[in-house]
């Protein structure tokens, strides 16, 4: 396909005009860290299956199960046997394992329970996989695979795996493009070739088919394409309010970005990027008659965001329907005020007490869990200690 064919394809979007916030946030409350459990391989997703028992994916190990009262901690059986093994003490910039872990909407009816992992295919190598299955006395049953990005490939990078429900009850997933190095792009860039699964975020039925009301990228598109342009994103949230969907977008050297999804939008890469390229000697090529949408926030130093929340806890007031964002790089935690989607103030958290972190999530009741992401990774609590 010639990029004037491929052109044609490219959605049109309103771009937005980022704004830099005038205001530093500043809490007046006194945040901190308590350890719940530790012991964990690098933890990637945590979900409640009640206020004190949750379930944890472990990027380097297995799907379990954790009480945070007794600690106790308990393997879930039936895991699908294609995951792809870590390979990190080799290669040490292996992302592959298990990512996400997600309950249906309707969980304690149905017992459903939704994964993305990293697969392996003998011979080709791995990509990255969504299932659903039936949660069954601490055991996977009636697995079911709802999408799988490939092709397999020996490039241990960038899978993606990010997921939330939209309040359409519709699944959202993040997927990667895959690459390391911006020369090994093909003629039409991965994130931005429709035909290509990789470098997009879907939106999908919980059955795995595709909705009716999806936008439409053409006959030659990847079934479920919600939008493309997409590099390396991990985290995936819903604003249990307004419905909206956000996003946060790893870059390379810098251009870590938070994002707002939209429908048919075209979030850029690697044809632009509000950081650098890791290779000095690639130069995007120039598809006419794209437009392009703009990420709400974008760092100007790396940070490498992951698994963010909206908060509607009661234990932090002032920190109402604020966004939440930990990050991998330098071990921060940042929390967004958003007005009219926009976000207006900014604060940077635990500034002296930094760690990777991987995720942050809520309770039923509104408490807040962070994950790090370690060898030895932890469950934290953060309390207010006002």
């Amino acid at each position: 396909m010639n990029k004037s064919i491929f052109a044609l394809f490219l959605i049109v979007t309103a771009c937005t005009k980022i704004e830099k916030p005038s205001e530093v946030l500043q809490t007046k409350t006194r945040p901190t860290k308590e350890i719940i459990i530790d012991s964990l391989k690098h933890p990637w997703s945590m979900v409640f299956l009640s206020e004190d028992e949750v379930l944890i994916s472990e990027k380097d190990g297995d799907l379990v199960k954790v009480n945070l009262i007794s600690k106790e901690k308990r393997v879930i059986k039936g895991f699908p046997r294609d995951l792809t093994d870590s390979i990190r003490v080799v290669t040490g910039g292996d992302n592959s394992g298990i990512f996400e872990v997600l309950l249906d909407p309707d969980f304690s009816n149905n017992k459903y329970v939704y994964l993305s992992y990293a697969a392996k295919r003998k011979g080709e190598g791995s990509a990255t996989k969504v299932v659903r299955a039936v949660l069954k006395n601490d055991s996977l049953v009636t697995t079911k695979t709802l999408l799988e990005a490939g092709p397999f490939t020996r490039e241990y990078f960038h899978y993606g795996g990010g997921m939330t429900f939209g309040l359409d009850g519709k699944l959202y997933i993040t997927m990667g493009e895959r690459l390391f190095k911006e020369i090994d792009e093909p003629e039409i860039p991965i994130a931005q070739d429709i035909t290509d699964k990789r470098g997009k975020i879907y939106r999908i039925n919980p059955d795995g088919s595709i909705p009716d009301d999806n936008p439409d990228f053409g006959t030659t598109a990847v079934p479920g394409v919600y939008a493309i342009g997409i590099r390396a994103a991990q985290g995936i949230t819903t604003h249990p309010e307004t419905g909206e969907i956000w996003f946060s977008e790893h870059g390379t050297r810098q251009g870590d970005e938070v994002n707002m999804l939209k429908p048919r939008a075209n979030y850029g890469w690697p044809i632009i990027t509000t950081g650098g390229y890791r290779s000095k000697e690639y130069y995007p090529p120039k598809i006419e008659g794209a437009v392009f949408t703009d990420p709400i926030w974008y760092w100007q130093h790396t940070v490498a965001p992951t698994g963010l929340i909206f908060y509607t806890g009661d234990e932090f007031p002032e920190w109402k329907n604020d966004l939440l964002v930990p990050g991998l790089s330098r071990g921060s935690l940042w929390r967004f005020r958003i007005e009219n989607k926009t976000i207006k103030s900014t604060e940077e958290l635990f500034t002296d007490d930094r760690i990777r972190s991987r995720k942050i999530t809520q309770s039923p009741e509104g408490k807040l869990y962070l994950l790090t992401d370690e060898p030895n990774g932890k469950i934290l609590r953060i309390k207010n200690n006002q």
